[in-house]
C-alpha cells in the first residue's frame, strides 16, 4: 500500500474482500465483454454477417483483460467504452469490426453495472440471512429471561431479553423482504440504442421488429436475466438506483437502531458486545471496554443513511433521454453505498456472534424497579380481600414516595417492600409478596411473541442454510 496518497477506508479497513472484488474493474470489465459476446451470437442466430469464429474468439478471450491497452487508448480518445473496445479488438483481430455493432455505451455500461448491483444484492442478502440466524438463536435462548423495558429511556414495563433482540429481528425481516423483493424484480437495460428507441438495430435488420425483440430477448437470457425495462432513454432509469440505496439504507437503518441499543445497555452493564483478550478499551483508561464494533456500525450505517439523498437527485436531474452528470457521481456512490452496507453487515455479523448478557445485574436492576410496578397488584389484590381503594391508593402513593427519596437521595436501596410489610393495611398480601415480585409475572406474552416471529423467519433461514454459519470479521 502506498502512504503517501489517500486510500477508501471501505476498502483498506471495513468491507469484505468479496465485495470488493465485485465492485473491481476486472469484474466490471468481464461483463462488458461478456455483454459484447452475447450481442454478436445473438447477432449470429438472428442472421447478421457474423461468423461463428468470430463469436468463439470473443467467447474465448474475455480473459484475461488487457487494461494496460485500455488505458493507453483512453487518454487519447477520453472515452472508456470505446477504449475498451479497442482494447478488446486487439486480442479478438478476428472479431474485432463486429464488436459493439449497434450498441451505444451504455448497453454495455448500464447492463454491466445491473449485474455487478445483482451480484452485489445476492451478497448483501446472504449476510443479512446469516445475522437473522444468530439473532433468532439469540433471541430464542433468552425469550423467558425478564429485563426492564425501557420508554423515554426511563424504566418502564418489563420485557424479556429474547423479546427486545425479536425486534432487533423483526426490522431485520422486513429488510430481507425489500431486498429479496428488489432482486427477484430487477430487469436489464437491454438492448435500447442511443436515445432508447432501438433505431440502430432497426437499421441492422432491415427493419424487422420481430427480429429486433429476439435479439434482446437472447441478449437478456445468456446474461441470465427474465427481462429487460420496457422503455429507456439512453440509461435505464436512475430510479433504479435511488430503490437500491434506499433498500440498503434499511439495512443501516436495523443496525444503527441495534447497535445504539448495545451501546445503551453495555453502559447500563446489561449486555456487551464482544471483548478481545487483548483488546485495549482506551488510550488512557486502561480499564475500559468500549464497544468499538457497535460505535463502527453506528459510523458506517450513518454514512449509508445518507446515500440515498444523493441518488433521488441523480434521479431527478437525467435532462431527458440522459445527461453524462450522472456518472462520475454513480462510479462513488453505487459502489461506496455496498461496501457500507457489507463492512455493516460483517460487524454485525461479529456482534451478534458473541454478545454477553450479565442476568445478575438485570436481575438487580429489575428489583431495583420491580416494588414500583408491583403497586398495582398489591392495590388489587388488596381491594379484593376487602380493602379500601383510596386509603390503599393514598398509602402506596406515601410508601413510594419515600422509597424514591431513598434512592435517589440517600443512593440507598429500593425498600417500598419492606415499608409495605410494616404496613398492616396490606395484611392481605405479606404473605403473597414474593410470588407478587416474581419478574416473570410482569413480562406478558414476550415468550410468545418471540416464538411467533421466529416461526415467520424459519422458512428464510431454512432458504438461506448455507449463510447460518457465516462468520463477521473486524478487520482493524
Amino acid at each position: 500500500m502506498d502512504n503517501n496518497i489517500y486510500t477508501n477506508p471501505l476498502i483498506t479497513r471495513y468491507a469484505s474482500k468479496e465485495m470488493a472484488s465485485i465492485f473491481s474493474q476486472q469484474n466490471r470489465i468481464k461483463h462488458f465483454r461478456k455483454l459484447w459476446a452475447a450481442l454478436a451470437e445473438s447477432q449470429y442466430e438472428t442472421g447478421l454477417n457474423i461468423t461463428k469464429e468470430q463469436v468463439e474468439e470473443l467467447k474465448n478471450n474475455i480473459l484475461p483483460i488487457n487494461f494496460d491497452k485500455a488505458a493507453e487508448k483512453e487518454k487519447e480518445v477520453r472515452h472508456d467504452v470505446m477504449a475498451h473496445v479497442y482494447a478488446y479488438g486487439l486480442q479478438c483481430p478476428m472479431a474485432a469490426p463486429i464488436i459493439h455493432l449497434g450498441a451505444t455505451s451504455c448497453f454495455v455500461t448500464d447492463n454491466a453495472d445491473i449485474i455487478v448491483y445483482k451480484q452485489a444484492l445476492e451478497l448483501v442478502r446472504a449476510k443479512l440471512a446469516g445475522v437473522m440466524n444468530k439473532l433468532a438463536d439469540f433471541a430464542y435462548k433468552y425469550r423467558n429471561l425478564p429485563t426492564l423495558g425501557y420508554t423515554h429511556l426511563q424504566p418502564a414495563q418489563l420485557v424479556t431479553v429474547g423479546k427486545r433482540a425479536a425486534l432487533w429481528l423483526q426490522d431485520f425481516l422486513m429488510d430481507f423482504y425489500s431486498i429479496d423483493n428488489l432482486i427477484k424484480n430487477l430487469k436489464l437495460r437491454g438492448l435500447k440504442g442511443a436515445t432508447g428507441t432501438q433505431a440502430s438495430f432497426m437499421e441492422l435488420y432491415d427493419n424487422d421488429e420481430k427480429k429486433v425483440k429476439e435479439l434482446e430477448k437472447r441478449v437478456i437470457a445468456k446474461m441470465g436475466f427474465d427481462c429487460a425495462f420496457t422503455v429507456t432513454g439512453q440509461t435505464y432509469t436512475r430510479k433504479l438506483d435511488y430503490n437500491i440505496t434506499s433498500t440498503l439504507s434499511m439495512i443501516a437503518q436495523s443496525a444503527y437502531k441495534f447497535s445504539n441499543d448495545i451501546r445503551l445497555l453495555q453502559s447500563m452493564k446489561e449486555m456487551e458486545e464482544p471483548f478481545e483478550t487483548s483488546q485495549i478499551g482506551s488510550s488512557a483508561m486502561a480499564y475500559k471496554r468500549n464497544p468499538m464494533r457497535c460505535e463502527r456500525i453506528s459510523s458506517l450505517s450513518r454514512f449509508l443513511i445518507t446515500l440515498p439523498m444523493n441518488t433521488s437527485i441523480t434521479a431527478s436531474t437525467q435532462w431527458l433521454e440522459r445527461t453524462l452528470d450522472d456518472s462520475a457521481n454513480r462510479r462513488i456512490v453505487m459502489g461506496q453505498a455496498f461496501l457500507a452496507a457489507d463492512a455493516i453487515l460483517e460487524l454485525m455479523l461479529n456482534v451478534t456472534d458473541g454478545l454477553v448478557v450479565y442476568e445478575n445485574t438485570i436481575k438487580k436492576r429489575i428489583m431495583n424497579e420491580l416494588p414500583f410496578m408491583a403497586t398495582e397488584t398489591i392495590l388489587m389484590l388488596c381491594v379484593k380481600a376487602g380493602g379500601n381503594r383510596q386509603e390503599l391508593h393514598e398509602a402506596i402513593r406515601i410508601h413510594s414516595m419515600e422509597a424514591a427519596k431513598n434512592v435517589k437521595l440517600k443512593g440507598k436501596r429500593n425498600d417500598l417492600i419492606d415499608r409495605i410489610k410494616k404496613d398492616p393495611l396490606f395484611a392481605a398480601v405479606h404473605d403473597k409478596l414474593d410470588k407478587i415480585l416474581s419478574p416473570k409475572r410482569y413480562i406478558g406474552r414476550a415468550p410468545q411473541q418471540v416464538l411467533e416471529l421466529l416461526k415467520e423467519v424459519k422458512p428464510i433461514l431454512k432458504r438461506f442454510a448455507n449463510a447460518i454459519d457465516l462468520k463477521g470479521s473486524v478487520n482493524v
